[in-house]
């Protein structure tokens, strides 16, 4: 079992620091260190249009696998960033939005444990683990102690230039690619200077289902290629970051529902991912349960004391949410291999993400200039 925490995130030039770039560049004051090259760049070029395009699960080992040398992305391709931990959509995804780690923000992955109503909460569905319903406890709080304030709403809220989100979960929605494409091309043509966030779930979504490396994955991977240089072409004076939240592999799966042992020592269900994985242990029972699931999935996950993993700044560094020591339970299962855990409320996918393997953390970040200046 490898036991020793080691840090494989860049905190100073991560998903975080390039949205603390932009945040700098639209004039607002950014709470972490930015990228010198991004606002070197920035500042010579000084568009009228930064877009900020985010291919949920699109890896940069991912991509250097399914695509060509000459494709659009890995012509593009300005160099290889890391994500934040855990590497995952909801972590990430917030962190490239507000330009803050997951310890500050404090979504720290699909499910997480809310201490104020005792409950694990699917936070992008605002339902409870275990049973999947709705949970109107969450919904009083959410706003108020997990808010998001993103780069689009700090840049609308001083007044001065224009912010905008494109999702089908929030923000400008759409139908399809192309209509998201459509969509992101009328905006960059409004007068004002603007930053254009969007986010398209593919191909995550079809990853999951298939595979990372499936004839259906590569096919999600080779058409976002191909539409994002076509609306490359039809835009003007804008900067273009293109960007992925994680990456992902394929996933064999560990039921706890066959490990009795295991679940009788702990206090209520897994949280955070499956990859990356909070356990809550009842009282006394920590180095038992540290000694037996040791024995039985060491060769898999290494566990970490909650006391290591806050010391280590594993979610990044910042203001630490007042959930975040609740949410990390007693211990952290990490795991670099194929490994995931599967627990009540759990979805069973043949990809994940969320570990620690270089297919998961490294991210692209693919630069195209349309200033022609």
């Amino acid at each position: 079992m490898k036991n020793q925490m080691k840090l494989k995130n860049n905190y100073n030039e991560c998903i975080t620091n390039l949205a603390c770039s932009i945040q700098k560049y639209f004039g607002l004051e950014p709470k972490h260190n930015t990228i010198d090259y991004i606002d070197d760049l920035l500042n010579k070029k000084q568009p009228k249009n930064i877009l900020l395009l985010l291919y949920d699960g699109m890896g940069s080992r991912i991509i250097d696998k399914i695509l060509n040398k000459d494709d659009f992305f890995i012509k593009n391709k300005l160099k290889e960033l890391t994500t934040v931990f855990p590497a995952t959509t909801t972590a990430a995804t917030l962190s490239a939005r507000t330009g803050l780690n997951p310890v500050e923000h404090g979504w720290l992955g699909w499910n997480m444990y809310v201490s104020p109503i005792k409950e694990t909460i699917t936070l992008f569905k605002d339902k409870v683990k275990v049973t999947g319903e709705i949970s109107e406890e969450y919904l009083k709080i959410r706003d108020k102690k997990l808010p998001i304030n993103t780069t689009a709403d700090l840049i609308n809220k001083k007044g001065k230039y224009f912010g905008v989100e494109i999702s089908q979960f929030g923000g400008i929605s759409f139908e399809d690619l192309d209509d998201m494409m459509k969509i992101i091309q009328e905006e960059c043509s409004k007068e004002g200077k603007r930053y254009i966030y969007a986010y398209d779930n593919e191909p995550d979504h079809t990853m999951h289902d298939f595979g990372p490396y499936s004839n259906e994955a590569k096919e999600a991977v080779k058409q976002r290629n191909k539409k994002t240089e076509e609306l490359c072409e039809k835009l003007d004076d804008t900067i273009i970051f293109i960007i992925a939240d994680h990456g992902h592999r394929l996933a064999e799966h560990i039921y706890l529902k066959n490990y009795p042992e295991i679940k009788e020592m702990m206090e209520r269900v897994t949280s955070i991912e499956q990859r990356a994985v909070s356990f809550k242990i009842k009282e006394g029972l920590k180095e038992e349960f540290k000694n037996k699931f040791n024995e039985l999935f060491g060769q898999y996950f290494s566990l970490y004391p909650k006391e290591e993993i806050i010391e280590s700044k594993l979610f990044g560094d910042g203001k630490q949410h007042e959930f975040f020591e609740e949410a990390l339970g007693d211990f952290l299962a990490i795991t670099d291999t194929n490994k995931c855990i599967i627990d009540t409320g759990d979805n069973v996918r043949v990809s994940s993400h969320a570990g620690y393997s270089d297919n998961e953390i490294h991210i692209p970040l693919i630069v195209v200039d349309k200033t022609n200046r």
